[in-house]
């Protein structure tokens, strides 16, 4: 059993498929309509969960775009197909393919010995998407003579297979876990700006001894990312992207994430702020809002301990010492190499607004 005070995730994979000889004979204003009642709807999810939007036009015949989501429980995501369905564009969608997974500590060791500083395997506990332009997907199943190989045996040729990734450091690796929940034991979804780089990882990692272990590893898919509207406009019939205003978490607008009343004096709490994990805090009488990674190891700063010093409240990272100040992001003392982003907060009505950056 897995014993950590770390908050798990669910992440979903959610291809979909325009039934496209039908939604294209639609009038132009049926199509636009449909396809803004989906982005209007998608958009009252982004307080709660993390949602990336992909397309896979012209890559694959078999989907056209993907939905990338990450929250702390199922029923969100359950929640948001259901929604989808009850769109004007529903009827025209199928799922042809889906990935259910979760987030989990890697039971084998992630650090080399030639490391510097020991990789912190409880970073895996948390997703947080880079900015990455492109994001190539996979299921992934071990063979069961894997699993009947020693630890050691094990470690050794993940050892291998980590120091080839490593000569690819600007592919990121976003590995989740299956067992359960879906057919297959794991998802991989990597994150890069460069395909042809992406072709060159996998092709070294099929030379690495692990490789002989694998059982199955597709559909493989490269997906693109962009905006729900421009996904929208890529898989054809009435463009909507022009008429979509820009989501407020793309602009940096205040963004509904709480009642005020949910949040108990020296409380915290994780809401989302569109691609963005953000801790809230009630503390010495304020609300204040950080982006929840720590900078030092990507510790998750909403299940942090709150304190009060000199400096005012300050919250402490809950896997090492670093400590922020509450009021500015600051590294007020501990191991992290600079501050963290701070978020406007306001309350209207009895709702909490977070914002970035100045906002009228």
């Amino acid at each position: 059993m897995e014993d950590n005070k770390t908050t798990r995730q669910v992440v979903k994979y959610t291809f979909y498929k325009l039934d496209a000889l039908a939604f294209l004979r639609l009038p132009e204003e049926k199509q636009r309509a449909a396809k803004l009642d989906l982005i209007d709807t998608v958009r009252t999810f982004n307080r709660r969960m993390l949602l990336r939007s992909y397309t896979l036009v012209g890559m694959r015949s078999d989907v056209d775009f993907l939905l990338w989501t990450v929250a702390e429980d199922v029923e969100p995501v359950q929640e948001l197909e259901t929604a989808i369905r009850n769109t004007a564009l529903g009827p025209f969608l199928d799922v042809p393919r889906s990935f259910l997974s979760g987030t989990k500590r890697s039971i084998y060791d992630i650090s080399l010995p030639e490391d510097s500083e020991k990789v912190d395997a409880e970073a895996r506990i948390r997703i947080e998407p880079s900015g990455s332009k492109y994001l190539f997907v996979y299921p992934f199943i071990k063979t069961r003579a894997w699993y009947a190989l020693s630890r050691e045996e094990r470690q050794e040729m993940m050892t291998e297979h980590i120091r080839v990734g490593r000569q690819y450091p600007n592919v990121r690796l976003n590995t989740t876990y299956s067992y359960g929940i879906d057919d297959q034991e794991f998802v991989v979804a990597f994150e890069g700006d460069d395909p042809h780089e992406f072709v060159d990882l996998v092709a070294d990692l099929r030379l690495t001894q692990a490789s002989m272990y694998t059982l199955r590893d597709t559909p493989m898919h490269i997906c693109l990312a962009m905006p729900l509207g421009e996904v929208m406009d890529s898989i054809g019939g009435a463009h909507v992207s022009d008429l979509v205003d820009e989501d407020v978490t793309e602009v940096g607008g205040w963004l509904p994430v709480a009642q005020e009343d949910e949040l108990a004096p020296e409380s915290s709490r994780l809401v989302y702020y569109g691609t963005q994990q953000v801790a809230l805090f009630r503390a010495n009488g304020g609300l204040y809002a950080l982006n929840n990674r720590c900078p030092h190891a990507r510790g998750p700063l909403c299940e942090g301990t709150l304190s009060a010093n000199g400096h005012g409240p300050a919250v402490r990272c809950p896997w090492h010492e670093a400590h922020f100040s509450l009021e500015t992001g600051e590294v007020l003392d501990g191991p992290s190499p600079r501050s963290v982003e701070t978020f406007r907060v306001k309350v209207e009505d009895g709702t909490v607004f977070i914002a970035r950056g100045e906002v009228e």
